[in-house]
């Protein structure tokens, strides 16, 4: 399915509810949420917005206090209570203000976007979107359609390797990281999400 044929779909689905729409695309790391995500609210044009749950990841320093720095991704480095407040807030249609993830710089910058009360089609990417365990599964009722991206995983490790050396980690330190960290989150991400409205191979 294209992006073009995905925002048709959701504008189908919302053509007789009111209020705004939330689709949410979920999968592992470097399943290419994000890039879907833009084209999909591009297609859909004025009036949509990408909400990313990237924002909520916890600070480094706060990882580091909690013993969490080096599961950095995992379900518990992020607030998933902030990312649940988040939803509630957008279901009210007023102006809300969305923190986003610099990869740049490792940290989540506080209020680097606005969803605008004319935003009615949201569009929410994140690994634990549909994740099957307290807290996350609280997300459940907020979503109006539910999208799992399925990538193999060996094709996963060649796009995490690309992004790791694309922020500058040595071939040794990026295999590191994605064997203890990023294909751990991986296979929870796909042994442990609920089943979504829609599966789009990748």
């Amino acid at each position: 399915m294209t992006p073009a044929e995905l925002a048709d779909l959701i504008r189908a689905r919302a053509h007789d509810r009111p209020g705004r729409f939330v689709t949410a695309i979920a999968g592992p790391p470097g399943a290419g949420k994000s890039t879907l995500a833009a084209a999909v609210v591009a297609a859909l044009g004025p009036g949509a917005r990408v909400v990313p749950m990237d924002g909520f990841h916890y600070d480094d320093a706060v990882l580091e206090a909690r013993g969490l720095r080096a599961r950095k991704g995992a379900p518990e480095t992020f607030d998933a209570a902030g990312f649940l407040a988040l939803m509630r807030r957008l279901r009210e249609e007023g102006e809300v203000a969305i923190p986003v993830f610099d990869r740049s710089m490792e940290l989540s910058r506080a209020a680097a976007d606005v969803v605008m009360p004319a935003d009615r089609f949201i569009v929410a990417e994140g690994n634990w979107l549909l994740l099957a365990a307290p807290p996350w599964d609280a997300l459940a009722p907020f979503f109006d359609l539910t999208v799992r991206l399925d990538v193999p995983e060996g094709e996963l490790v060649r796009r995490l390797t690309r992004r790791w050396a694309r922020h500058g980690r040595t071939a040794e330190a990026a295999r590191h990281w994605i064997e203890t960290n990023d294909l751990p989150n991986v296979r929870r991400a796909v042994a442990g999400s609920r089943p979504a409205d829609l599966v789009i191979a990748g």
